[in-house]
């Protein structure tokens, strides 16, 4: 864990051992790392309640599933991303730095930087442009 990381819990793992999140980086209430293959949350993330994290993925036959098969695949969010509430994301699933993830998002695939995403299945709306910053358009004082 990075300098100055602050989570408010509670916060569930399934090993602990498998997390790793970047200085500065703020996690609500009642996040759940499902850790059996690393989570990387970067520098400066900022993740809302109820998010959750899932490295396992089961197999879609009966056969397999029924004989107790499974993996997990890593979960990478990069620096400087904004994930709202009520946001699962699933295994192998990278969010690219910068990105702004909308809340009650399942994001079932990666997501480029520098982008708004959202939806179940979680899908890139636009760009983040200039024009997101708090004063484009407006006179400065």
């Amino acid at each position: 864990m990075g300098e100055g990381v602050e989570i408010l819990g509670p916060l569930y793992v399934d090993y602990g051992y498998n997390v790793s999140i970047g200085a500065g980086s703020f996690i609500n209430h009642g996040a759940y790392l499902m850790d059996g293959a690393p989570i990387r949350i970067g520098e400066h993330v900022f993740i809302g309640p109820n998010f959750g994290a899932y490295t396992a993925q089961h197999p879609l036959t009966v056969e397999e599933r029924n004989a107790g098969l499974e993996r997990a695949l890593p979960i990478t969010i990069e620096d400087d991303v904004w994930i709202g509430g009520d946001v699962t994301v699933l295994p192998g699933v990278t969010v690219g730095r910068g990105a702004v993830i909308g809340a009650g998002s399942v994001v079932t695939r990666d997501v480029p930087a520098g982008v708004v995403a959202a939806g179940n299945p979680c899908r890139v709306l636009r760009e983040i442009t200039e024009c997101d910053r708090p004063a484009c358009g407006r006179e400065t004082e």
